[in-house]
């Protein structure tokens, strides 16, 4: 009988709302309690309470309901809504963000001088999230994904091998040789978050950007860019579209139609020539223009969920006839389906046949055509259903056989369809389509109308369009008779499936081949178009691209320890939906060994095998030995060397702790840790912790309250707290005390500007004296933030133990900052969204630490015990500098 931890964790697809693109009130909304939240309604609540729990029993997996305090493998719709809302509210609070902000520190940084020396790329390597060393109680690993990398949200390719792959945070790559060998073509560009990749009739590339999975808080970009000749240029700032229009706005689709360009976005509906690319963008309809930007209610909390457009189909056959998909997921009174009148005017229209017109029936939607115009395909997302059904959200998907996009439409399948098409998600509480308002595709074969790729949380197929129907990539492997956790195999007698939850497709050729590529949270992986599947309907010819060149991995933190077994050092860090990655010295291969979603991380600097990971909501997991498993824990419990170490504030859940909550290790005794949740826990065992019964509580920081950033130095603790986290009545503090539990107090922090009213992201605390520390502060100053007290700065230095600040901010750009280092040399570095800075010691001006590090946030900056600082980044892997380098330099 299996232990009652001896579970799969749930391969959660968290959406990360980091401002990586110009951040405007249309994109990072306040967060108050009245604004949609999906995940509140009556089936979010009791999606939140199933837990899918992947027990090995054999060959079976089983989805368990859990009690709502039971986090042990929280569900994914409602994790991946949690964690957009925890990374909007870091950089919004305590008002809304005016438009230009992120644009104005882009342009300031341009201007600034540089350190010398460069970043190594210290991941850029294959990840095998199913490598046969980590096969321990919490590893994905055998679930049949193979190689992956971060989330991949737009795909194109072409007929000669030029294959074209966006990052959610991550830019543009290209291959040249049909998928692989991957090289970035848009690090000069503002914005690295991808909306979507297109190729027009003229093969040019079309780069839309603003992330568009979460339909408004999401990654915000900083409009369309066009390359003339994808194949061997780069973009360029000067490549975009239009002017400012499409700036801090989210881009769900691009549509072509004769010479005109549809942009369905977080503002509505835009429309632009493709002959004529200067100019402004028309925008064609808003359903709520009051609620956009200098607009009478711009200032509502809900108005980034007011003019969501998420889809646009034109009748192949006349192109003035433009049916527009409109509506925010979660249900609002102007969700339809919009047709242009007479008049000029966009109105509502009903009457399709089967496809939903209805505002309770439409939500997400996405189309697709067929090559010849015989064929139009869509996917509906219902907010009605999502809110009473806790199975699925997916109300079906349709043919207009006219390939009209005004029908008549015909439902040809919905989520029980697809449920017995050989899915992996069978249990109640998580079927196909339960993530539908995050994961949709659609393709359609250029050579067969009736040939159709869907995409959701899994990829199913159709060659009968819509009769029968196959899963060619289900979720993963564990529930299927020919799974095994053997370490001779990656997934025991399965073929190989892909990542799951789905994004982008795209069909390209080369040297004759014709492939079909899907883009999801683990990267990209292809097949042959009409590729081989076995009985189950599953494919026998999934290949993973994601060769170690494609780094678009989203870390949340980094720790570093000497490899006391292979020599160098061991790198390991947290990730999105990508468990916890391990890189130990002379490695040619990261393994995992943590699934899920990966947060904060401890690695004892001595011994890089001793690590603690976080997954959601204060879950913590430890392994003294990297989580080096055969498997044999699954027959023999006492063989397992991952054990559960989570304090109380766990059966909390978001009431407890943050979806990723802060810990770290005292920087003087590695065997004493902090953890942040409503309460302050301290565990004294070090990595020999064996139970979350062995954490104390040392402080409670009071109801609503949670923290944000912890740093522990000599036995004297700094806490950052925030709760209410949102803009509605924000507060924030910081909570100084020892580790023994004595001394404990809340600095005055009065909201004057002093210390800014905003979200406490990081401490550091001088090794030399603890009343010595420097706090690094979220989100954007008052010129940018309406909120009370928003206050200007990012950087903060106390000597005195928090009784006063002094405002190191200087020169920084105004942008978000995330983590602060003190060096080795005196020099102090800061991670913010944009890049990391350096001020030498003695100096009060900022430079750039370095050169070639990508523009994408920097999470968390970690010393490693061989003189280098590593940095966490959340869409371009882990980075290093040698700051040793840096000595007697005030550059």
């Amino acid at each position: 009988m299996l232990p009652p931890r001896h579970q799969r964790r749930f391969m959660t697809c968290t959406v990360v709302a980091a401002a990586f693109g110009l951040v405007g009130t249309q994109s990072f909304a306040a967060q108050a309690d009245t604004r949609p939240r999906p995940w509140q309604a009556s089936h979010q609540a009791a999606a939140g309470r199933q837990h899918i729990k992947a027990v090995h029993a054999g060959h079976r997996m089983s989805a368990l309901a859990a009690t709502e305090g039971d986090d042990g493998g929280a569900d994914e719709a409602e994790n991946s809504a949690e964690s957009t809302a925890q990374f909007t509210e870091a950089r919004t609070a305590p008002g809304v963000v005016a438009p230009g902000a992120y644009g104005a520190a882009w342009q300031q940084l341009q201007s600034m001088r540089h350190t010398s020396g460069g970043w190594d790329h210290v991941t850029k390597k294959a990840y095998n999230a199913d490598d046969p060393r980590y096969r321990d109680v919490n590893s994905n690993s055998s679930g049949g994904a193979g190689d992956v990398t971060g989330r991949i949200t737009g795909i194109a390719a072409d007929d000669q091998g030029y294959v074209y792959a966006g990052g959610a945070n991550g830019g543009v790559f290209r291959s040249t040789t049909g998928g692989g060998h991957w090289k970035p073509i848009s690090d000069k560009l503002p914005s690295l978050s991808t909306g979507t990749l297109a190729l027009d009739a003229q093969k040019r590339l079309w780069y839309a950007t603003g992330e568009s999975n979460t339909g408004a808080t999401s990654f915000v970009g900083t409009g369309v860019y066009v390359l003339k000749d994808p194949r061997h240029g780069q973009f360029q700032p000067g490549d975009r579209v239009g002017g400012a229009e499409l700036e801090s706005t989210v881009i769900h689709a691009l549509r072509f139609a004769g010479t005109t360009v549809w942009a369905a976005t977080s503002t509505g509906v835009w429309s632009h020539s493709t002959t004529t690319l200067s100019g402004p963008w028309k925008h064609e309809f808003a359903p709520n223009p009051e609620y956009l930007p200098g607009g009478s209610k711009a200032d509502d909390p809900s108005a980034p969920y007011k003019n969501i457009a998420n889809d646009v189909a034109v009748d192949p056959k006349d192109p003035s006839k433009v049916l527009l998909a409109v509506g925010w997921r979660g249900g609002d009174s102007y969700n339809g389906l919009y047709a242009k009148q007479d008049d000029g005017s966009w109105k509502p229209v009903s009457g399709l046949g089967d496809l939903p017109t209805s505002s309770a029936d439409v939500g997400n939607m996405t189309f697709a055509a067929a090559a010849d115009g015989s064929r139009l395909y869509a996917i509906d997302q219902s907010p009605a259903q999502m809110a009473a059904n806790p199975d699925s959200g997916l109300k079906g998907v349709y043919v207009s056989k006219s390939g009209s996009p005004f029908g008549p439409w015909t439902q040809i399948a919905d989520y029980t369809k697809l449920k017995a098409s050989g899915s992996a998600l069978q249990g109640a509480g998580y079927m196909p389509g339960i993530q539908s308002w995050y994961n949709q595709f659609l393709q359609v074969d250029p050579a067969n109308a009736d040939h159709l790729y869907l995409g959701l949380e899994e990829v199913f197929e159709t060659k009968n369009g819509g009769q029968s129907w196959t899963t060619p990539g289900p979720y993963w492997n564990f529930p299927f008779p020919c799974w095994s956790n053997d370490p001779a195999k990656q997934t025991g007698d399965c073929s190989p499936t892909t990542h799951s939850d789905q994004h982008a497709v795209a069909i390209g050729s080369y040297k004759g081949k014709t492939w079909a590529y899907v883009g999801n949270d683990g990267g990209i992986y292809r097949r042959p178009l009409n590729g081989a599947v076995d009985s189950g309907g599953h494919a026998k010819d999934w290949q993973s691209l994601s060769d170690g060149t494609l780094d678009t991995l989203q870390y949340y933190s980094v720790g570093v320890g000497n490899d006391l077994t292979n020599g160098g050092v061991s790198v390991t860090g947290g990730l999105q939906d990508n468990g916890q990655s391990i890189l130990r010295g002379h490695d040619k291969v990261m393994g995992s060994n943590f699934g899920g979603d990966g947060g904060d991380t401890i690695a004892d600097p001595a011994n890089g095998c001793n690590i603690a990971a976080e997954y959601v909501y204060l879950d913590m997991w430890v392994t003294q030995n990297c989580g080096v498993n055969d498997g044999s824990w699954s027959t023999d419990p006492s063989k397992a060397t991952e054990y559960e170490v989570a304090p109380p504030d766990k059966d909390l859940g978001g009431a407890g702790a943050r979806f990723i909550a802060p810990i770290a290790a005292d920087a003087k005794d590695t065997g004493t840790w902090i953890a942040g949740g409503r309460h302050v826990w301290v565990n004294t065992k070090g990595f020999a912790i064996r139970s979350g019964k062995e954490w104390t509580n040392a402080y409670d920081l009071g109801e609503g309250h949670v923290a944000t950033a912890v740093a522990s130095s000599g036995g004297t603790v700094y806490v950052g707290w925030c709760g209410p986290c949102n803009n509605q009545g924000f507060t924030r503090g910081i909570a100084v005390g020892d580790a023994d539990g004595t001394g404990w107090h809340q600095l005055n922090l009065p909201v004057d500007g002093t210390v800014p009213n905003r979200y406490i992201s990081g401490f550091e605390i001088d090794p030399a004296d603890a009343q010595h520390v420097y706090v690094a502060i979220n989100g954007f100053s008052r010129k940018w933030t309406e909120g009370p007290g928003a206050g200007v700065g990012h950087v903060f230095e106390s000597k005195d133990g928090g009784a006063s600040w002094t405002d190191i901010s200087a020169n920084l750009p105004d942008v978000p900052a995330d983590t602060v280092k003190l060096l080795p040399n005196g020099g102090l570095a800061l991670g913010t969204d944009l890049a990391t800075f350096y001020r030498p010691a003695g100096a009060t001006k900022w430079l750039v630490l370095g050169h070639n590090l990508p523009t994408t946030a920097v999470m968390q900056l970690r010393l490693g015990p061989d003189g280098k600082l590593y940095a966490a980044t959340h869409g371009r892997g882990i980075r290093s500098f040698d700051v040793r380098r840096l000595k007697g330099r005030k550059d």
